[in-house]
Order: structure tokens, then C-alpha cells, then sequence
């Protein structure tokens, strides 16, 4: 169909263009242009029916010209296939669609004609059709009759956004003097015409849209965001397009960045947010965002923004900056969410300065320690209030702490640079950093009766809106492998390998630490999850290279299936899935009437996360007696330290390892102490958990230094001196060190010569002391030579298990035998 141009009003144009509009339509490519029809004349976008990402296709049904919505059946056509009983849609395509209606216009058939037709029955002008109705003849025998001539047109329609022409003396064509006359039917006044004439939106066809009414700066923004959309895999189509260009038109903006997404339809609002973010990055250089207070991640290549509005001095907020632009070049994983953590950090210590000083901490050189003590003071307030928690007060004293420190070490006290003339005692010093709260629940892992809840409901996962196969597949994995839910998402569709013995292996990169292509050994069953997926991914993308694919792609915007599900969707999904389910019932131990009773009570279902899987990986790997080192490796931890915290020793272990420690306990004389073995148990296992206090080398069981937490010592913690002390193998090293500093004070104390007699008496450590703890060791040590290597073995292994214990990092001893490990899905099969 050939459009002709109609005069476009200097009403549509709502600005004068600053450059930017100019900027943004250079940037788009004339053969995208080509491809969507574009005349800068017609201003007319008419979508290829052909294409995957622009428009939507033809329907299959023969004989329709309409586009289809969905199951490539238009509307029309799914209702008739609806009203059939839903019959197979190739089967139900070869019926012609009886009295088909076609949309659009086109000009008077007769040859010259610019006037356009009544119909698709009648392709001739209204003044033809009167003729030929008049003549009584054919269609075909009127067109080629020598007295049917060619009519002068009247024009093009007054409504802005049409590009259709009159049918006769009205200013409208004929869709839109209908239109009129309904408005003025509903109230609107011929005062009211000329704004309609400007916002009322055209009358498209099937594939076309019409930016025509709309500023010029809006149009270049429209052109760009599709093309961007376009490059990044997004489909884009007509009817969401025409809806929100409509809807601009109406309320007359300038430019996308004037739109209030309240204003836009809720259809709508998504792809508008969508163009509104492609335009938003256009011409921005990591230059240019440094002088702005919100900085656009995109251009330092990663997702979000990072906002410095918070930060209320100059020179605080200008030290951020630079601190940021140099960290996040160095940051993996989520850079931009991390570096808005520590500037939230940074943003509590500004509103401290701002209400506490009458500069509002904007005289840099009068800061000092005082101000440090002030903010720590302000953090143990909004703590208490309930503003912060305990554990994010700690987090935002580390933060500021040693990112302060980072600062000074990066030259930004130089002359010139914002932090010059800060005072060198405006720091926080490590005791102002209050201690981690204590866990009192030691563990994220869930309990097994939990895990198999959730694995029975596993399928119903697949049902959840776009992304259900792939939520329930990755959840499945991380709950198999223990990986990181990034990890999992991001995995390849080659991910699975076979190692030297035939066994599988899971090929994964850990983002977290840099570390690519990790080797993960995998069950069978873990295995054929990943195979079905690769064989489902296959069919929905055969024509995209293996190399490319992802083995868990979004279902949106992915039409090569490039992109990999996004960790934050997985989680959402994966927390709406798991509140829509049942309560799960755990039996917990209760009193009731002062009687123990087990009930089943439902599990907090706030503790299930996608991380809890990596915990839980962790914690029944431990259980099964799994070795320290080995367990590091599976979970891929460069420190052992690291993979301690993600599990704790159970009740059970450590009875086990006081049990067996306790048997070589010893008193301050180095005699050893002899009980029943059950009497042993019970009593050391009940007075560890609340009958002792940790002491230099031992513990002490005397009540009133027990009951002030250690601080009540009448001794002044001479223990070897004290009945009350005790001590075993497990402090055996710290014996040994307690022992060598007295030898060393002893030494220096002899050679020091600058005190009076009395205070080298009073200072040094006594012989009895000294040779009280000599015998002490000596005594462990014999006891330790006479046991046999096996029953060395086990008291080596207990007292890591006891010594981690007291450092609240618990390390994984090595159990005599393992329990079995859980099997959460029994009738799972590779």
C-alpha cells in the first residue's frame, strides 16, 4: 500500500530540538529504518510480518490478513477455535475463516483516484460508488468505461496523528468524523476540537503505528529504544507500541523522561521503562557519570545505578565518588549492589555528622574523634530503636573502617584531592567495632525433613508464570550441587563432562572468587536432570550453536536463547513458589506440663532461600564425616576457614568429643581425675553448657567467677593455684605457650634494670607457677604417649572439634562412622 504525506502541524511539534533529538535519530541505522518502512515525511512505522522480534506474525488461518496474538491466531480465530473445542491448530488453519474482515484503507480503484474507497467490498470512492450504483454495471465494466474520470482529492484528515485522507467536505476522514461525532455526543464543544485534533489517536491497521502528533525529541527517543531493544534480543510489538504512542500523544510530552508511569497503562509500564532505560544510556561515557550524583552501572558494565544522594557533605561525597569509580573495576558478582552497601555505610556517618555538629561536618579540618565516638553512639542508638540491626551495626562499622582506610591509602588526603586537611585520629579504631551477635541458631542449613517436603513439591515449581521449567531445574541443582544460585544460572549448555573413570562432572564458573571452568563431581540422578534439560533446550533453539546456548535461558527477550535466567528472578519466583505451598511440619521437642513431648509444628518458611541449599550441601556432607580439606574443595573455598562457617558440629559430636577428652582430665596438681563414664558424660557435657567459664588455659568451675562470665576471679587468674581449675588435652598447646611466656617474662624481667626491687618481685611469675605448669604438660604428655594410635587418633580428633568450638568457628572433625546421607528424593532415577 503507497502512503502519501500529509502536512505535518507545527502544533505536534512541542519543543525546539536542543541537539539530543538529532543526537539519538543519527544513531539509528537507516536500514533499521528501512526495515520498519520509515519515511521522515510519512513519520509511519509498519511492522514486518516476518520478523522475530519486530511485530507479530501473520494468522494461520487461510485466508485471514489479520496478525495473530497468540498459538499464531488472531484474535478472531482464537475464539473460533475456542467455540470448535479447541482442535489441533494445524488441523484447525486449513478452514478458511468465513467472512473475512480486512482493516486499513487504500485509494479509489479507479486509475488517478486519490480519493479513498467506501470498502474492501467497494475499492471506490463514495462519488464512484454513487456512479456505478447509478450505471447498475459491474465493478470491471465501470472501471474501464471512458466517462469515469479521475476526482480531485480533499485532502488529508485535521487529526495530527492521521495520515488518512478525507472522503468529502468534513476535515476528518471517515473514521475519524465518527469519532468526532460520538465526542461531541459524550460533551466536548467545538472549543474542544482543536486540542482533540492534537491528541486523539489514528486510525491504524494491522501492522502500523503512527508516531505522527508526537514531539520530535519523543519520536528520535522511540526510534533509538527500538533499535536498542532490537539488539539486545527484546520483542517489541505493535499493539504495545501503539497503546503507549497513543497515550503520549494525549498527555503531550516532550520527551520520555517527563512520563510518570502512573499515567501509562499497566501493560504498558514495562516496556515503557524499558525505552526509557535504553535512551537514558545513550552518550554516556564512566567521564561523564563521575561529576553526576547517580551513576547509571551500565556504563561501567554492570546492572543499576549507583546513588550518592545520600551523602549530604561535599567533600565526603566527592571522596566517594573516587573511591567508587576505582573499586568497581575491581569488584565481581553483584559490583554495583556491594558499592551501594558501603555507601549506605557512608550515608549513616554523613547524617551523623549533619545532625551533630553545628557545620553539619562540612568544615572538614575540625573533624576528629570526637565526631568517631559521636557516630559509634549514633549506631548503638538506631540499633537499639530498632532502626538497624545488631548485625548491620556491625557491618556498617567495618565498612566505614576500612574504607576510610581505603581512601587515605588511594591519595585522596593529597592537596587538591577531598579528603585533604581530614585529621589523621577521624578513623574508627578496631574495638570501635562492636562484636558479630552471637548466632544463636549456628546454621542456615534446613532440616531434612524439610528438604524432603520441598523435594516433593518440586514439580509444581514447573507451573509458575514464564521460567517454570527453568526455576524447577535450577532450584533442583542447587539443591544437588551446593553451587551459588549465580553459578547455576549461568551455567553453559555443555556444562556436563565426563571425568578419567567415566564418573560426571559439573563444569561451572565461580564469579564470587574469578575462578573459571570449576569441576564438580555429580550424581547419576543430578546428571539425567541436566540431560533432559539439554535435550529440552536442543528443541526450543536448534538453530543456535551448542557453544552459545545457556542451559537454563530466560523465556523472555531471548529469541537465540543467549541470555541466562537472572539470579533475581530465580529468587522471586522461588520465594512466591515456596510461601503458595502447604505449611512444612517438622517434629520439635516441647514441654508440656512440665513433660517433654515431640509436635509437629511448621517450619519458619523465611529460612528458605536459595542460599540455605548451599548450606544445607554443606551441612549433610559434614554429617557424613567428610574431611575437612575435601569438604573446602567441593565447596570450592580458598580458605578453610571460609567453609567452616557454613556448618556447625550437632549436639551429638560434641558429647562424642567431650566424652572421650574428659576421660584425660586433669586438676592443678596434674592428678587425674576418675569417674564413671557416664557420670563423666552427663556432668562434663551438662557443666560445659553451663557450669564453666573459659579460662587462659582451662576452664573454672568456681560459681562466683561462673556466674560474672569469667571477670570474678579471686585469684586474679593464677589457676594453677586454684581448686577450682581444670584443664585437658584440648588446651595442651595453649599450656605450652602460657608456659614459655612465663620462661620469657622471667628472662627479660632478670635483664631489665631501670625498676625498683619490689616491682621485679611483684612482676615476675613465681617458681611454683612455672613449675606447677611444667608439670602439667609433662603429666598430659605422658598420659598422651601411653594410648594406643588409635586412641591417639580419636583424642586428636575430639580436641579440633573442642577447639574450634571455642573460637565459635566450628571445624569439621572426623567421626568414627558417618550417618548415611540423607537422600531427600528416594524414587528419583537418573
Amino acid at each position: 500500500m503507497t502512503v502519501t504525506a500529509a502536512p505535518l502541524r507545527l502544533a505536534a511539534r512541542l519543543e525546539e530540538d536542543d541537539g539530543t533529538a538529532s543526537a539519538l535519530r543519527a544513531a539509528v541505522d537507516q536500514e533499521f529504518l528501512d526495515l520498519l518502512g520509515w519515511s521522515d515525511e510519512v513519520r509511519m512505522l509498519f511492522f514486518p510480518y516476518d520478523h522475530h522480534l519486530l511485530g507479530m506474525p501473520m494468522c494461520r488461518v487461510k485466508g485471514c490478513p489479520q496478525a495473530s496474538v497468540a498459538r499464531q491466531l488472531c484474535e478472531g480465530c482464537r475464539l473460533r477455535w475456542r467455540q470448535a473445542g479447541k482442535p489441533g491448530v494445524d488441523q484447525f488453519v486449513e478452514t478458511a475463516r468465513p467472512g473475512t474482515r480486512r482493516t486499513g484503507v487504500a485509494d479509489c480503484s479507479v486509475e488517478g483516484c486519490p480519493r479513498p474507497f467506501r470498502s474492501w467490498r467497494n475499492p471506490v470512492c463514495s462519488t464512484h460508488f454513487a456512479q456505478l450504483t447509478r450505471l447498475q454495471v459491474t465493478l470491471e465494466e465501470f472501471l474501464v468505461r471512458d466517462d469515469v474520470v479521475p476526482l480531485p482529492a480533499f485532502g488529508h484528515c485535521e487529526v495530527v496523528a492521521c495520515h488518512r485522507k478525507r472522503d468529502g467536505s468534513s476535515p476528518y476522514c471517515h473514521g475519524h468524523r465518527v469519532r468526532w461525532s460520538w465526542a461531541v455526543k459524550r460533551g466536548l464543544s467545538r472549543d474542544d476540537e482543536a486540542r482533540w485534533r492534537r491528541t486523539t489517536a489514528p486510525v491504524s491497521a494491522n501492522n502500523e503505528v503512527s508516531l505522527r502528533g508526537l514531539a520530535e525529541r519523543l519520536v528520535a527517543e522511540i526510534l533509538y529504544g527500538i533499535q536498542a531493544r532490537t539488539r539486545e534480543g527484546l520483542h517489541t510489538t505493535q499493539p504495545v507500541l501503539r497503546t503507549l504512542t497513543n497515550r503520549l500523544r494525549e498527555l503531550e510530552l516532550p520527551s520520555l523522561a517527563a512520563v510518570d508511569l502512573d499515567q501509562v497503562s499497566r501493560g504498558e509500564r514495562g516496556f515503557c521503562s524499558s525505552l526509557v532505560t535504553h535512551v537514558g544510556r545513550f552518550g554516556l561515557t564512566p567521564e561523564g557519570e563521575r561529576a553526576k550524583d547517580v551513576w547509571n552501572g551500565a556504563v561501567f558494565g554492570h546492572a543499576g545505578y549507583l546513588r550518592f544522594t545520600a551523602i549530604h557533605q561535599p567533600w565526603l561525597r566527592g571522596a566517594a565518588k573516587k573511591w567508587a569509580f576505582f573499586s568497581l573495576p575491581q569488584r565481581r558478582g553483584k559490583a554495583i549492589a556491594t558499592c551501594q552497601d558501603i555507601l549506605s555505610a557512608f550515608a549513616l556517618l554523613s547524617e551523623s555528622l549533619r545532625l551533630q555538629r553545628e557545620d553539619g561536618g562540612n568544615d572538614i579540618r575540625s573533624l576528629g574523634r570526637r565526631d568517631i565516638t559521636a557516630f559509634t553512639n549514633r549506631l548503638s542508638y538506631l540499633r537499639h530503636t530498632g532502626v538497624i540491626s545488631a548485625r548491620r551495626t556491625v557491618v556498617v562499622s567495618r565498612c566505614v573502617r576500612s574504607n576510610l582506610a581505603r581512601m587515605r591509602s588511594l591519595g585522596l588526603t593529597r592537596p587538591g584531592e577531598p579528603l585533604h586537611g581530614l585529621p589523621d585520629d577521624f578513623a574508627l579504631l578496631a574495638e570501635d567495632v562492636p562484636d558479630d551477635p552471637e548466632d544463636t541458631e549456628a546454621g542456615k542449613d534446613l532440616p531434612a525433613e524439610v528438604m524432603r517436603q520441598i523435594c516433593e513439591y518440586l514439580p509444581s515449581l514447573a507451573g509458575t508464570k514464564r521460567n517454570g521449567n527453568e526455576n524447577r531445574v535450577a532450584t533442583e541443582l542447587l539443591i544437588d550441587t551446593g553451587r551459588r544460585p549465580m553459578e547455576i544460572c549461568q551455567l553453559r549448555w555443555d556444562c556436563l563432562k565426563q571425568d578419567t573413570d567415566g564418573q560426571n562432572v559439573l563444569i561451572y564458573d565461580n564469579y564470587k572468587a574469578g575462578r573459571k571452568g570449576r569441576r564438580l563431581p555429580i550424581s547419576q540422578a543430578t546428571a539425567g536432570v541436566i540431560t533432559r534439560q539439554q535435550e529440552l533446550i536442543r528443541a526450543d533453539f536448534p538453530l543456535t550453536p551448542t557453544a552459545e546456548l545457556m542451559l537454563l535461558p530466560t523465556r523472555v527477550g531471548n529469541p537465540h536463547g543467549r541470555k541466562p535466567l537472572a539470579s533475581g528472578w530465580l529468587a522471586s519466583r522461588h520465594r512466591e513458589w515456596i510461601r503458595s505451598l502447604p505449611a512444612f511440619l517438622i517434629p520439635t521437642r516441647v514441654e508440656i506440663n512440665g513433660q517433654q513431648a515431640t509436635k509437629m509444628l511448621p517450619f519458619d518458611k523465611c529460612k528458605i532461600f536459595l542460599y540455605a541449599y548451599r548450606h544445607t550441601y554443606c551441612q549433610r556432607h559434614a554429617d557424613e564425616g567428610i574431611q575437612p580439606d575435601v569438604l573446602q574443595s567441593l565447596m570450592d573455598h580458598r580458605q578453610l576457614s571460609t567453609t567452616q562457617r557454613y556448618y556447625r558440629v550437632t549436639e551429638q559430636r560434641k558429647r562424642e568429643a567431650v566424652d572421650r577428652v574428659s576421660a584425660m582430665q586433669f586438676d592443678r596438681h596434674g592428678n587425674r581425675i576418675w569417674r564413671q563414664a557416664k557420670e563423666l558424660l552427663d556432668d562434663e557435657y551438662a557443666r560445659r553448657a553451663v557450669g564453666e567459664v573459659q579460662a587462659p588455659y582451662g576452664v573454672c568451675v568456681e560459681p562466683s567467677n561462673v556466674a560474672a562470665g569469667g571477670h570474678a576471679c579471686p585469684v586474679r587468674f593464677r589457676c594453677v593455684g586454684c581448686d577450682h581449675f581444670r584443664t585437658d588435652a584440648s588446651y595442651l598447646p595453649d599450656l605450652e605457650a602460657y608456659l614459655a611466656d612465663l620462661l620469657r617474662n622471667r628472662e627479660r624481667l632478670a635483664a631489665f634494670a631501670s625498676a625498683d626491687d619490689w616491682a621485679k618481685v611483684e612482676a615476675a611469675p613465681s617458681d611454683e607457677e612455672i613449675a606447677r605448669v611444667r608439670r602439667l604438660v609433662r603429666r598430659v604428655r605422658e598420659d598422651l604417649d601411653v594410648l594406643t594410635d588409635e586412641d591417639r587418633t580419636q583424642i586428636k580428633e575430639a580436641t579440633t572439634v573442642l577447639r574450634r568450638s571455642r573460637r565459635q568457628i566450628v571445624a569439621l572433625g572426623m567421626p568414627r562412622v558417618g550417618p548415611p546421607m540423607p537422600d531427600f528424593r528416594p524414587g528419583r532415577t537418573a
